[in-house]
């Protein structure tokens, strides 16, 4: 007679842990994107989302307006509503409440990107770059904020990431990344507005991994060459991994576009990157619902384990300059050395990046972005005759002699080539070839040209022949 009780308080307490616990699992919560310091995409229709109660009514006012936007908690325990935002400025409160409230504080109003990719993207002052160092005195800059996405791989997409926006300083810059920052930094000063700069890279990871895994089975080509792809310890190889933890998780977030470094984990599988590049592109556009500008570096010359793997792999990345809103920033002119991966120097690299955003989508004059491009060669007896396109001031050989350019007749021989210019003209030449037929320039993995736009900027590398190309192990 004595257990009665016992069982019934049992139950009673059972009973009020389960209640307790759903009242806990039904407070209005926000993902770690959504929060205090944030920075979101101007004059445009934003999402706000987050998880509540199933049938409750989630609640959202926003300071520039005071208008409040509501919505219903869906039977998942999820919810979804659209604000219009103003032009930039800040900063601002928001308020979202349901059974409980949740105030941020400090919200700035302007322009947000991504920056993505391996390691050359992830690269911070703490690895090594070289041309951070000078900015910390200077760097405190409250309308450049940051928000850093650890690094997380996932099976299926997920829809939340542990991280914060921090405001730009001294100490989180160091442990960002580098180009991010001064891309962002050139953005602010040029447009005047607050910048978000949100980082989602992992060194090493193959481009497979941040793409849709759907994508890559659909496509007979890319499952192949997924295939083809080694795996390591340190990152992900597999298709959609970091697509799921790092990219899945942001998409529902406005942003204004996307840059990308990456490449170097792709040249082992090379032949397929064109097409493996601009099905991710179009992915993430498809995620965001927008047509996101997407300015991507070229990757340096660097010495590979297989002759012309990388060479392969910069030319399908010059390919991809024919996607619809894509630019390529080259960077062969800005490497330490050919032995080393991860040049230093990222602040040209950064900057270069927003020249395109600056002069591409947003409207700005002026400013000489574009490489100079191949586009015909001709022969005229012993010379080749090529002419190229974005060099206004013409082209300029930097040095004594032109470097990096070679020339073949019909044996598919190549010797090294001299070179003149005048305006966007090169006029090629072998003493040793008397019939040319062929140029390369900048074509292999170590092989560093030194022609450029009068402003600066090196030419794209190419070659003008579609002879098969070996790629030999290098012993």
């Amino acid at each position: 007679m004595k257990r009665t009780p016992i069982v019934f308080s049992t139950c009673l307490l059972l009973a009020g842990l389960l209640f307790t616990g759903f009242e806990t699992a039904a407070q209005l919560r926000l993902p770690a994107i959504l929060s205090s310091g944030m920075v979101l995409q101007q004059n445009e229709s934003v999402t706000f989302w987050g998880w509540a109660g199933p049938s409750e009514k989630v609640y959202v006012t926003t300071s520039w307006n005071n208008r409040t936007d509501s919505a219903v908690v869906s039977n998942m325990a999820t919810w979804k509503l659209k604000v219009m935002t103003p032009g930039a400025g800040g900063p601002f409160t928001i308020t979202i409440k349901s059974r409980n409230t949740i105030t941020l504080s400090d919200v700035m109003v302007g322009e947000v990107w991504v920056c993505s990719g391996q390691s050359n993207m992830e690269w911070s002052y703490y690895n090594g770059t070289s041309d951070i160092a000078p900015d910390f005195p200077s760097a405190n800059n409250k309308n450049i904020r940051l928000f850093h996405v650890p690094k997380t791989a996932a099976v299926y997409p997920q829809d939340d990431v542990k991280a914060s926006w921090t405001a730009c300083d001294s100490n989180t810059i160091k442990s960002f990344s580098s180009v991010g920052y001064f891309f962002g930094k050139k953005l602010q000063q040029e447009l005047n507005v607050p910048i978000g700069i949100i980082n989602a890279s992992w060194g090493g990871t193959p481009a497979e991994t941040w793409t849709p895994e759907e994508t890559i089975k659909q496509d007979p080509l890319l499952s192949s060459a997924a295939i083809q792809l080694n795996s390591f310890p340190w990152w992900p190889s597999a298709p959609g991994q970091a697509y799921n933890g790092m990219i899945a998780p942001l998409a529902n977030f406005s942003i204004a576009g996307a840059i990308w470094y990456q490449g170097e984990g792709n040249t082992t599988n090379n032949s397929s990157y064109h097409q493996l590049f601009t099905r991710m592109i179009d992915s993430w556009r498809q995620a965001w619902g927008k047509l996101l500008p997407f300015y991507y570096v070229q990757i340096a010359p660097f010495k590979y384990g297989r002759t012309n793997e990388g060479a392969l792999l910069q030319e399908q990345q010059t390919l991809t300059m024919t996607h619809p809103k894509t630019g390529m920033v080259v960077v062969s002119d800005l490497i330490d050395s050919v032995t080393n991966i991860h040049p230093s120097r990222k602040k040209p690299v950064a900057e270069r990046l927003a020249n395109w955003a600056l002069a591409d989508t947003y409207g700005q004059t002026g400013i000489n972005y574009k490489s100079p491009v191949l586009i015909s060669a001709t022969r005229e007896k012993d010379k080749m005759i090529l002419r190229f396109s974005n060099a206004p001031g013409g082209l300029q050989i930097n040095g004594n002699e032109a470097a990096g350019l070679y020339v073949s007749g019909d044996q598919e021989e190549w010797f090294p080539a001299k070179a003149r210019v005048k305006n966007d003209v090169m006029t090629v030449w072998s003493p040793l070839v008397k019939q040319p037929r062929h140029v390369r320039y900048g074509f292999g993995n170590t092989v560093v040209g030194n022609i450029s736009s009068s402003e600066g900027l090196p030419i794209v590398p190419f070659r003008t022949d579609n002879w098969k190309v070996a790629q030999d192990p290098i012993n």
